[in-house]
């Protein structure tokens, strides 16, 4: 029996009717009418805990949403992807990130074959190579050894990589420099290896097909790099570069010896790569054995997603939390605060995996939704948003749900840091959802004409994550807990989760450009007049400089 669209369904139906009844609702009377409220709406799951309570939901809020996701048979899509059945239904793929980080004897089957002893090949062999540089045994094409290591890649193959090198820089190798490179401006390949030494340095390219225009633009220029450096030795590049890839004809042909290519498999979404291969780089930074850990955290996160109740699901509860500030109350996009440096590329980590992701406009099915689905996912690390964009989450016009990360510990112990680290996420979020009333600011001496200017509405939406510290299982969890949350909001907006058509409509017109912007004579343009315009205006500045 074909089920009716989602804005007609019970549920949704019965949370419309709801949010009438409580949108008016401040979380200071919430608080008042239930005492014991911050200790009863929290969850916990593989040493992660989230405290929930600040969100403008009741207990029936909860029981509706819950319903939502039972009435959109989530229990069945997660099970349908833990079992490796297509669900990326525009590409007939299976979506099996999970299986990335499972133990080696469990069994995940893809087109008859258990892909588990693949996946444990390959970390293996990065296990192998990873140790073998970290040594010092992998030797540069002149028997010097390599120090430093650049990762080339962009989207999933970047900012995956360069967000875990960054969160985990505790845990790696001091003695090793590590950059990436992912932007086709110029800038970005020269700035990272200005400062370096071609007889010291190992070039991971990361592209699945290993024809990523960006890509290959900057691993072209490496090899052009590297060669000079080296006397133009062209048996230098077996040496100085490794490939993650499927492709092993291009990988060849660009000079890399094809046993130093490291494979993935086409149901490993680009954003939901970074524990796969395209992690080496990841791996030589922190070690096999960290890197190890941190795919068991990824794990513990995946089994209880899988198995555990819904109302005590870590990534169903903020799923689900994130769906009813979208499209009931209006809120378009979701900050995520991390308060530890460490975590300062995590917010940008995030927006690809959330918004590439969930940035959808039809349903899987191909019906246009009438629905908001992927709000827009943005931060910094706390203290330092306190101190420029908090002023618009506290007394601005807009309602920006929010999901503050802390860490009991301190990966670096210095006098009363962590305390007043801690102290400033626990304020902050008391503050947004209590404010500051007329009266609070009055009792302070507050001559009358400033009043309205210091007074806070609170009512400002957040969950606090607590974890004890940031450990690379630690991160493994987060990732996971992100992943498994956009997950439950694309089963629930009956969206494919999994494609990204709008990313590939810009590249198929960039290759269109190119050759019209390098042609030395001048081309015929069939574009819009805006478009034509600009092509020749920077033919005409670019001619102007010589």
């Amino acid at each position: 029996m074909n089920q009716p669209p989602l804005r007609r369904r019970a549920s949704w139906l019965a949370l419309e009717r709801h949010y009438e009844q409580i949108r008016g609702t401040h979380l200071r009377r919430l608080f008042a009418e239930d005492p014991r409220r911050g200790e009863r709406m929290v969850a916990e799951g593989g040493g992660l805990f989230l405290d929930y309570s600040k969100n403008r939901i009741t207990d029936e809020t909860l029981k509706l949403l819950l319903a939502l996701a039972n009435e959109c048979d989530l229990r069945g899509r997660i099970e349908a992807m833990f079992r490796g059945d297509k669900i990326n239904r525009t590409e007939n793929r299976a979506v099996l990130h999970v299986a990335l980080r499972t133990p080696r004897d469990a069994t995940i089957v893809v087109d008859g074959v258990n892909v588990v002893p693949e996946v444990h090949q390959v970390l293996d062999r990065m296990a192998d190579f990873a140790n073998r540089v970290r040594h010092g045994e992998w030797k540069g094409h002149t028997g010097r050894r390599i120090r430093n290591v650049i990762n080339v890649g962009i989207g999933g193959s970047d900012l995956g990589p360069v967000m875990a090198y960054e969160a985990l820089r505790h845990y790696s190798d001091r003695a090793m420099v590590f950059r990436f490179i992912s932007n086709v401006d110029g800038t970005d390949f020269v700035e990272a290896t200005r400062d370096l030494d071609p007889a010291e340095t190992l070039f991971i390219i990361s592209s699945k097909t290993f024809t990523t225009l960006e890509t290959m633009t900057n691993a072209h220029s490496a090899r052009e790099w590297l060669l000079k450096g080296l006397g133009g030795e062209e048996q230098a590049i077996a040496r100085h570069f490794v490939a993650v890839s499927t492709n092993p004809v291009e990988v060849a042909k660009f000079g890399i010896d094809t046993a130093n290519m490291f494979g993935f498999w086409d149901w490993v979404g680009g954003r939901y790569s970074m524990d796969s291969a395209i992690g080496l780089s990841t791996m030589i930074a922190i070690g096999p054995e960290n890197f190890r850990a941190m795919l068991g955290g990824f794990h513990a996160m995946d089994e209880h997603f899988r198995t555990a109740p819904f109302e005590r699901n870590l990534p169903v509860l903020m799923g689900l939390l994130a769906l009813w500030y979208n499209d009931f109350f209006g809120a378009q996009t979701v900050a995520v605060l991390p308060y530890d440096q460490y975590l300062k590329r995590f917010p940008a980590y995030l927006q690809q995996l959330t918004m590439e992701s969930n940035g959808k406009h039809v349903t899987v099915e191909g019906a246009e939704v009438d629905y908001a689905t992927g709000p827009i996912y943005w931060g910094e690390p706390g203290t330092n948003g306190q101190h420029s964009f908090y002023q618009l989450i506290h007394q601005g016009t807009r309602l920006i749900p929010i999901d503050f990360i802390a860490f009991a510990h301190s990966l670096n112990p210095l006098g009363r840091h962590q305390d007043l680290l801690v102290a400033n996420v626990i304020a902050q979020s008391e503050a947004l959802a209590f404010g500051k009333t007329p009266e609070q600011v009055r009792a302070e001496g507050t001559p009358e004409w400033l009043v309205p200017h210091r007074v806070c509405d609170g009512n400002r939406p957040s969950n606090t994550l607590f974890l004890e510290r940031l450990t690379p299982a630690a991160l493994g969890q987060l990732v996971a807990l992100y992943e498994h949350s956009v997950f439950t909001q694309g089963a629930i907006w009956q969206i494919d989760s999994f494609d990204q058509w709008g990313v590939e409509l810009g590249k198929m017109l960039a290759q269109k450009i190119i050759p019209e912007l390098e042609n030395p004579a001048e081309p015929v343009l069939q574009h819009d007049s805006s478009t034509n315009e600009l092509i020749r205006r920077y033919r005409r500045m670019k001619a102007a400089l010589g």
